[in-house]
């Protein structure tokens, strides 16, 4: 079994940043042996694809709504990944998710979310204008 905290989330203006942490852990669980995914899903809306990164931190992949703006990382040493999120704006009010995948190898793909076997319960970000 695998468990998924995510961590960090509140409020912040627009224009500004939070961090999102997520820790991982198992009895059997390799952090460095799954990719690592955000998702996000703001309400009244359906549940959207972040970022991902692969299980060695070498690849990443963003929406194009987060591009430029997110940035996705591990620490393997820690069984964390991070969403380090700049520049938030109002649209980003969401319920952000974390989720482990142990099939997915190109961050290409890593939008989908029928690759991700485990999430996490979510952290709430809201941004005010």
């Amino acid at each position: 079994q695998v468990q998924l905290v995510e961590s960090g989330g509140g409020l912040v203006q627009a224009g500004g940043s939070l961090r999102l942490s997520c820790a991982a852990s198992g009895r059997t669980f390799t952090f460095s042996s799954y990719a690592m995914g955000w998702f996000r899903r703001a309400p009244g809306k359906e549940r959207e694809f972040v970022a991902v990164i692969t299980r060695s931190g070498s690849s990443t992949n963003y929406a194009d709504s987060v591009r430029g703006r997110f940035t996705i990382s591990r620490d393997n040493a820690k069984n964390t990944v991070y969403l380090q999120m700049n520049s938030l704006k109002t649209e980003d009010t969401a319920d952000y998710y974390c989720a482990a995948s142990p099939r997915l190898r190109a961050a290409v793909a890593g939008f989908s979310a029928n690759y991700y076997d485990y999430w996490g319960q979510g952290t709430q970000v809201t941004v005010s204008s």
